[in-house]
């Protein structure tokens, strides 16, 4: 806008809309109400405005000719009141005070003058008035002097744009955010607009309000100020349209209030819920497994993204080995990875040992002394250095370097009192550095974690015994039987807990006879497989006196029942080649499947007996005559039993199965374990199937 488009603008005012009219009253000059008198030089009164008719009663008629010092001073005061107008007009110096003045009506007012010289172009010289009513002027000046000192040492950043959004009143709290501290004055003054009030959207803000008159409250903004670059702050703004008495907007006035504290508070309580809820959800999803690995993937997958970008979980060698260090550890270490998961995509995720590698590290590495010490070791700031006292090789560490990582964070797992391995936490793209906040999170996780890690090594090594154990008690694959063709097999469950029950055995007799027994023993772990050892050694013993099935179960019962109320099911069966009958008695167990030639296979209706260990019930043998290619398929309860599916449900698979093509035995087992059972089941499973063959045949 122009200078003269201004000067149009502003007497134009808001009258009549043509740019011609008066302006409309409103301004501080109107408040103020200003009188103006001009006397001659003798100090008659020459001109009269209408103000100074309201100030002092009289009207222009009245006033004009009239000696001002008599129409309006007490006698008094004259003498006083002719020496100053004789000094003004003499010096051409201007007089200010207050003054008493008598009004028409023969009250007396406190006037507050300003006295001022005039010059006209023939030499003629006049006194200008300018008056004012002195309580008026005296209560503005207290409003203007507040409102000054209220903004000038307000807390608050206040501030004042003109029509055009350009500030021309800053207060120095204002300034102050503005990254410039304001110096002392005696009120305020302009200041560049803060860097948190530029932009397109914060300007359509402000614009808005100054056309609608609707004040913008409470604006959240964050940022930053140049004196404190990449420090977030954080401000409330608001935006209110100045207007004058008139209606006329003046411009636009801002508030601001430096919410960086509450700002601060509050992202340091949602960090903490985020942290809490962390915590809460390694609760639920470390430890799903007696999986080693996975119980370590699960925890490296729970720190990312929110801890690091990249997390290893590694354990060390000696405590997978059942090995354990007198006094504090000092040299080197061995470890097995674990587990390596990343946030993204990136070659950094190649620079730790792969997953199952053994590493050894010297006593100076960072993982070596965090184990060594049982303490964290925290790099805020890595240095290339630190990069190669972190990564298996210098090759490694460049590729840290190179992948930007840049600080580094590593912590003990400790179970039971005992470190068992580490847990190494890296950011790249995450800019925070570590820092004490999050070594008490990733310590958190560590701890809870390491409990599960613990658990799953030391089911594992409970798992490697009692599978062990459970082998070396099984037969070797058996030898040729006559008239007999035999397979089996045998799967430990998935859950380490679960191994150790079920056995199967296939013993020699005198007169070519043939004992095949299965069994499964209830209880779990090496208890279990030690408790079926006894009784697979007990059960040849008998078979060896030649005994009625029965009998030989009977027996067994007997024996059974001074082993800590251990119960077992098992099938003992013995088949005589030469009349091809077989003798069975069943103790508890499933039924086993009679498949015939040209008939579909059965589930065979055998009394069923109880459990060796119950005592005192009866056992029976029952007689079965076999002819060439029968098959008879024993088996555990782990091959038919689910948890969502009934018995009657599985039976009617398992004799689907066996009710097609005939197959070779080892083909047969193969298909009966693959439908039959999945991964992880929680039941071994012992399977012997035994086919009848013609004399001298295979």
């Amino acid at each position: 806008m122009s200078t003269s488009d201004a000067f149009r603008a502003e007497v134009g005012g808001t009258g009549t809309g043509t740019g011609t009219g008066p302006a409309a009253p409103g301004g501080l000059l109107d408040v103020l109400s200003l009188a103006a008198v001009v006397l001659d030089d003798s100090g008659r009164i020459a001109l009269w405005s209408p103000q100074a008719e309201e100030l002092f009663g009289y009207s222009a008629d009245e006033a004009l000719g009239q000696f001002a010092g008599r129409l309006l001073v007490d006698e008094q005061h004259l003498d006083l009141v002719i020496g100053l107008f004789a000094r003004v007009m003499e010096s051409g110096r201007r007089w200010a005070g207050g003054f008493p003045v008598i009004h028409k009506d023969g009250s007396t007012r406190l006037v507050e003058f300003r006295n001022m010289r005039l010059q006209d172009d023939r030499g003629g010289r006049y006194a200008l008035g300018i008056a004012t009513d002195q309580v008026t002027l005296r209560r503005v000046e207290r409003e203007l002097a507040l409102s000054l000192r209220l903004i000038s040492q307000s807390p608050i950043g206040l501030g004042v744009m003109d029509t055009e959004l350009r500030f021309v009143l800053v207060n120095p709290a204002l300034e102050g955010m503005n990254g410039s501290p304001a110096q002392d004055r005696a009120g305020p003054t302009a200041g560049e607009t803060p860097p948190f009030l530029r932009g397109d959207a914060i300007e359509s803000v402000m614009r808005e309000v100054l056309a609608t008159g609707v004040p913008a409250l409470d604006r959240f903004m964050v940022g930053d100020t140049p004196d404190d670059p990449g420090q977030e702050r954080a401000w409330s703004v608001s935006f209110y349209r100045l207007e004058d008495p008139a209606r006329r907007v003046l411009g636009l006035a801002t508030s601001v209030v430096d919410v960086t504290a509450q700002h601060q508070a509050a992202a340091d309580a949602a960090r903490a819920r985020r942290r809490l809820a962390l915590v809460a959800d390694a609760s639920a999803r470390i430890g799903t497994t007696l999986d080693l690995g996975q119980t370590a993937r699960e925890l490296a997958g729970v720190c990312v993204p929110e801890v690091a970008d990249l997390v290893t979980v590694d354990v060390l060698d000696s405590v997978l080995q059942g090995l354990r260090t007198a006094g504090a550890p000092t040299g080197p270490a061995r470890f097995r990875a674990l587990a390596v998961v990343s946030a993204y995509p990136t070659e950094a995720a190649r620079a730790p040992d792969p997953v199952g590698d053994l590493g050894e590290y010297a006593a100076d590495r960072l993982v070596t002394r965090c184990v060594n010490t049982g303490r964290p070791v925290v790099r805020a700031r890595v240095t290339g250095q630190d990069l190669r006292r972190i990564a298996r090789d210098d090759d490694s560490a460049a590729v840290l370097a190179a992948a930007g990582v840049h600080s580094y964070l590593v912590l003990p797992l400790v179970a039971r009192g005992e470190v068992i391995g580490a847990l190494g936490l890296m950011r790249a793209r995450n800019p925070a550095s570590f820092d004490e906040d999050d070594v008490t999170l990733a310590a958190e996780l560590a701890a809870r974690a390491a409990v599960c890690i613990d658990n799953a090594r030391w089911f594992q090594s409970q798992r490697h015994a009692a599978l062990t154990l459970q082998r070396n008690l099984l037969p070797n694959r058996p030898s040729h039987r006559p008239g007999l063709g035999i397979a089996h097999r045998y799967e430990p469950a998935g859950a380490t807990s679960e191994i150790g029950g079920d056995w199967f055995d296939v013993i020699p007799l005198p007169g070519d006879k043939t004992a095949l027994i299965i069994g499964d023993v209830m209880g779990s772990g090496i208890d279990a497989a030690a408790t079926m050892g006894q009784l697979r050694t007990a059960t040849r013993t008998l078979a060896q006196l030649d005994f009625d099935p029965a009998q030989v179960l009977h027996h067994l019962d007997q024996a059974t029942a001074g082993m800590d109320d251990t119960f077992t099911t098992c099938v003992y069966a013995v088949y005589d080649p030469h009349d091809q009958r077989c003798r069975i008695s069943v103790a508890g167990h499933l039924p086993p499947v009679l498949m015939r030639s040209r008939r579909p296979p059965e589930l065979l209706d055998l009394p069923t007996g109880a459990p060796l260990g119950v005592g005192g019930v009866p056992f029976h043998t029952t007689r079965l005559d076999l002819g060439p290619g029968d098959q008879l398929v024993l088996y555990t309860d782990g091959l038919v039993e689910t948890r969502d599916q009934s018995l009657d449900e599985r039976f009617g698979l398992l004799l689907s199965l066996l009710a097609g093509p005939r197959r070779d035995l080892e083909d047969t087992c193969d298909l009966l374990l693959r439908e039959l059972r999945h991964p992880g089941d929680h039941d071994d499973v012992a399977l012997l199937i035994a086919r009848t063959q013609a004399a001298q045949s295979d």
